[in-house]
């Protein structure tokens, strides 16, 4: 009997450590996306602090890419990762933004969350996600920025997922009665990018999610007077 208990035992710390092995080495999080330029960051002394970090999915991620003269030559650092949901976000959280030392962090959260790309996941749930990122960004003396979900009517990855722009403006609303309440700016992108039936429109977007170059460049006349 204690030798089947011993080798359940066994067997059992073997899938802990096989289950930990195999996430660290799928790296969910993406530690491992920004860990060079973080490192570089920090280990040079003759460079201050970013004055902010963008930290968010495909959208940021994408605003680096097409235009990165508008984080270069303000004194800005992207840390987008293309397809995370809030809940990434907030585990790279000290790494990706912390770490830095930032003026500002600008968070932009949610679309992934709402397209169901880490399951099923409630709207409070993502908020709750963004409340503790910037708890922490306050904690350490870093200025955080919410914006709004940028506009979409439907994701193409995940056609499944009815009523998008309506789950989107309802999650906006949650996210601005939050920064209104915890006096935190709110930067509403969706209201400047939307078209008439709450999506994004053709001129801004070429699969309707994902902004192109006159796309970013509304976004940033939009957030840079947040960031004085």
């Amino acid at each position: 009997m204690k030798r089947i208990f011993l080798f359940f035992a066994s067997f059992s710390l073997f899938l802990l450590f096989s289950d930990a092995a195999s996430a660290q080495q799928g790296d969910w999080v993406q530690f491992g996306r920004y860990a060079s330029d973080n490192a570089a960051l920090a280990g040079d002394t003759g460079h201050k602090a970013p004055k902010a970090v963008f930290i968010g999915d495909s959208i940021t991620d994408g605003w680096d890419g097409k235009d990165p003269e508008f984080f270069s030559g303000n004194d800005f650092v992207c840390r987008g990762i293309s397809g995370q949901c809030s809940s990434q976000m907030l585990v790279r959280f000290r790494q990706d933004v912390l770490n830095l030392h930032p003026k500002y962090v600008v968070i932009l959260a949610g679309t992934n969350d709402l397209a169901r790309n880490n399951y099923n996941v409630s709207p409070e749930n993502v908020l709750d996600n963004i409340i503790s990122m910037c708890e922490l960004a306050r904690a350490a003396h870093i200025r955080p920025i919410l914006c709004s979900v940028t506009p979409a009517a439907a994701f193409g990855w995940r056609k499944e997922v009815d009523n998008v722009a309506e789950k989107i403006i309802s999650l906006n609303r949650m996210i601005k009665s939050y920064a209104d309440s915890a006096r935190i700016p709110y930067v509403d992108y969706h209201s400047v990018l939307k078209d008439g039936n709450g999506g994004m429109p053709e001129k801004f977007s070429g699969d309707g999610v994902h902004p192109n170059a006159e796309c970013y460049e509304i976004m940033e006349s939009t957030v840079l007077p947040y960031l004085k």
